[in-house]
């Protein structure tokens, strides 16, 4: 069986400015000029909503990554074995379009990941406590294989009942979904009952491998208990880029400044997040220089996804103890805000990869969205041409 996209082809070439302000709970960042552009959109498909593929319902696309080697694209879906046990899929998309624009999307398999125990994970609901919330996934530049983030559960009942802790997680996998190895968490950013560690839903969001491979950086989807508040209307926040081996002894952490919330909740008083929801190296030689996506959504209003140029160095590495606060963050500027783009809509968009170089030299930057299985929501892969 396979899942086809509808088809929503266009190839435009875009002029996009980048300035933007920020204010933040600590010194500001920085707006030096990158040497990153995008210069083209290369259209946007869609899958359906709802359907069923080999078993499994189709949504809940956090993050997504290419195998240059077989073409071959690897989708993690977030569904915490609630509908079906975690898993994630492989893809072939098509960049046959006019001026190579992203002309198909197909789904080609399905494989869930496994425990160490090799069985599948429970859902949150009736399980063990070993469940999990996958959000990005990478393929391994060394040895082939997955490498996968979830971000764990902290649910704190104000009725004294017992917590629902998990910590998140970064782990290994083979390709057929077996487990083969867990990086040691970080200390102080697992799920705990007291005022430290993440928040809910606000754990370890974004993943990416840089240095050639030798580190994994991940990214914090929002603040630390312990370091900052979370973003408001008027203020951002401050959350961490977080740099460890492959056996995950942490290298270095960097304060990253979160923008305000883009707009106020109609009605007045609804729900408003935001937060980092990837991490992606731009150079697979340098362990300093990245793209970052923070996702927005406010109720009334919509979605906000923006996409920046960072860069690391210069930042102060925050395991020498220094508060957060009190910390050099790291660069950033605007490359690209998606509502800037024709797309038919901007909905929960959470993950991005590098797809195939094109014949110009740029590089393709393939995005996705998270329809969280709603009816009111859909499954998107935007492509946009980047020099």
């Amino acid at each position: 069986m396979t899942l086809r996209s509808r088809a929503l082809p266009v190839a435009i070439p875009v002029a996009l400015g980048i300035a933007f302000t920020l204010t933040v709970g600590g010194p500001a960042a920085a707006t030096e000029p990158g040497p990153l552009a995008v210069t083209a959109f290369l259209g946007e498909q869609r899958l359906p909503g709802a359907a069923q593929f080999e078993g499994t319902t189709v949504g809940g696309f956090s993050g997504l990554d290419y195998d240059a080697d077989s073409g071959t694209w690897f989708v993690v879906s977030d569904d915490r074995s609630a509908l079906q046990p975690a898993r994630f899929y492989t893809a072939d998309l098509a960049f046959d379009g006019p001026d190579g624009a992203l002309s198909g999307v197909e789904l080609t398999g399905t494989t869930p990941f496994l425990r160490a125990d090799g069985a599948v994970f429970p859902p949150l609901q009736g399980g063990d406590g070993t469940t999990v919330d996958p959000e990005d996934i990478r393929v391994d530049p060394i040895s082939g294989r997955l490498l996968w983030s979830q971000e764990g559960e902290r649910i704190v009942p104000a009725d004294g009942t017992a917590p629902t802790l998990i910590t998140p997680t970064v782990r290994f996998a083979d390709r057929d979904g077996e487990f083969v190895s867990e990086l040691t968490p970080v200390d102080g950013q697992g799920a705990e009952a007291g005022e430290r560690g993440i928040r809910q839903n606000l754990g370890q969001e974004g993943l990416t491998f840089a240095d050639d491979g030798d580190v994994v950086v991940t990214a914090l989807e929002g603040p630390l208990l312990q370091d900052a508040p979370l973003a408001t209307r008027t203020t951002g926040t401050l959350s961490r880029i977080v740099v460890q081996e492959r056996d995950g002894d942490v290298l270095a952490q960097y304060a990253y400044p979160q923008e305000p919330v883009f707009a106020d909740p109609v009605p007045a008083g609804g729900f408003a997040s935001s937060g980092v929801t990837a991490i992606l190296d731009v150079d697979a030689h340098d362990a300093t220089h990245f793209l970052v996506m923070e996702r927005s959504f406010v109720t009334g209003v919509g979605n906000k996804v923006r996409i920046f140029e960072v860069r690391t160095d210069g930042a102060t590495d925050l395991t020498g103890g220094t508060a957060i606060t009190a910390a050099t963050p790291v660069t950033k500027r605007l490359l690209v805000d998606v509502a800037d783009l024709p797309v038919q809509s901007v909905d929960n968009i959470e993950g991005m990869a590098w797809g195939p170089e094109r014949e110009d030299g740029s590089r393709t930057l393939v995005l996705v969205s998270d329809d969280n299985f709603s009816a009111t929501q859909v499954t998107q892969f935007v492509a946009v041409a980047v020099r």
